[in-house]
């Protein structure tokens, strides 16, 4: 072995909720944990504006604020943040190997993957441009829809997850329109016919975003096309939600875990365990149900509590330390 490979007793992969919790617990129980942030430092939350639904938060925060505070609390622990991101591992042999940058090796006796997963966007200029400034392009009808009350809302998407938080955004907002591209849904018979039932929502079928409009800071429409007739229309809207899907980021563990058809890093029911012994998984790499910033926590103190019985069991001379239990 090379002198310059680094011995780690728990490294955490990625940041954002899950990731520095984990740290939280872990550095208490003298892990001594390394975390790498990742090519996103502080995940998803650092694109969103305000977090109104965490516990400990009365009167709201940033998503980036919120991120730079749990970054203090891991640190104020011990934990090692580090700039940079895992780009290859090995989980072949009884050493967890794995590799910043395709260059700096480290050896771990646990690994907690917190890589989470990104909302999936259509891609448009206009999307994006109000996506970054937070002034309502949305991928998560729970966190945000709180923001839109009482306002006219479009949602695009046609499968479970669209029609279930369109339901969702329904309760809320005055109006919400939905744009499928296709002639029908890709949902289930029971989702479609809740969607379907709701007075105020309207479906559009067959239905391309070609603009989301705005006033520079706010959106305030959306331009479609229905791609059978060609015909152009604008849409009045203060919210753009967009429910196609989400990517896990776990491509650089397929070879060796389990993961499900989407790519969902599968863990052991009622753990954060995967099928490799000290490989702990947490947030939303593992979730495609929840996805909220305090499920995500949660299972980040799940996953370093599981880690560190694993060490205890492992090694009599680490003990398991209770006063992190709570």
């Amino acid at each position: 072995m090379s002198d310059s490979i680094e011995k780690v007793k728990c490294l955490i992969i990625g940041s954002g909720p899950a990731g520095y919790t984990a740290a939280i617990y872990a550095a208490r129980a003298n892990m001594f944990p390394v975390l790498y942030q990742g090519a996103q430092p502080g995940g998803q939350l650092t694109t969103t504006n305000d977090v109104e639904n965490f516990p400990g938060y009365p009167d709201g925060i940033t998503g980036p604020e919120m991120m730079i505070e749990l970054q203090k609390q891991a640190e104020r622990f011990g934990t090692d943040v580090r700039d940079g991101w895992i780009t290859k591992v090995d989980f072949s042999g009884d050493v967890h190997k794995v590799w910043v940058q395709d260059t700096k090796e480290i050896h771990c006796e646990t690994v907690i993957i917190s890589t989470g997963a990104s909302a999936k966007y259509l891609g448009i200029p206009s999307e994006q441009k109000y996506l970054q400034l937070g002034g309502g392009v949305s991928a998560c009808a729970v966190c945000d829809g709180f923001f839109y009350r009482n306002h006219d809302v479009v949602i695009v998407g046609a499968g479970d997850s669209a029609c279930e938080e369109a339901h969702y955004l329904s309760k809320l907002c005055k109006k919400v329109t939905m744009l499928v591209r296709r002639d029908e849904f890709r949902a289930s018979q029971i989702m479609q016919a809740r969607v379907k039932n709701t007075k105020n929502i309207e479906i559009l079928f067959n239905t391309d975003t070609e603009e989301v409009l705005g006033d520079g800071q706010l959106v305030t429409g959306v331009r479609v096309r229905n791609n059978v007739t060609g015909e152009v229309s604008e849409i009045p809207a203060t919210g753009f939600f967009v429910a196609i899907g989400h990517k896990p980021n776990t491509d650089i563990f397929k070879d060796f875990l389990k993961l499900d058809e989407t790519g969902y890093i599968i863990n052991i029911p009622g753990t954060t365990k995967t099928n490799i012994e000290g490989v702990f998984v947490s947030g939303d790499a593992a979730d495609h149900v929840y996805r909220q910033a305090v499920t995500a926590a949660g299972t980040g103190c799940m996953a370093a509590l599981d880690a560190e019985r694993y060490l205890a069991a492992i090694d009599s001379t680490f003990e398991v330390n209770t006063a992190t239990n709570y």
